[in-house]
């Protein structure tokens, strides 16, 4: 049972150390709603679309990852003011 737990927790940490690295290269991931297009199309017809308001056009959102170190680095600059 314990060989299990070991195995277990190395994956998650294998798994989150390859997430902060894909953070760290890429802080851009596919916006959701629009499925990176940045269009929203309308049911009816393809040819009439808005923006996307999650993404403002641009397809790609910043990872949560991402958004937590930015807001971790921003709280170390304004501890060591």
């Amino acid at each position: 049972m314990t060989t299990l737990a070991a195995i277990a927790s190395l994956i998650i940490l294998g798994y989150s150390a390859f997430y902060v690295i894909m953070c760290a290269q890429f802080p851009f991931g596919h916006c959701c709603r629009c499925e990176g297009g940045g269009k929203l199309y309308s049911p009816f017809s393809r040819k009439v679309f808005r923006l996307c308001p999650r993404c403002e056009g641009t397809g790609r959102r910043v990872r949560i990852g991402r958004r937590v170190y930015e807001y971790l680095r921003g709280e170390y600059k304004a501890g060591n003011r």
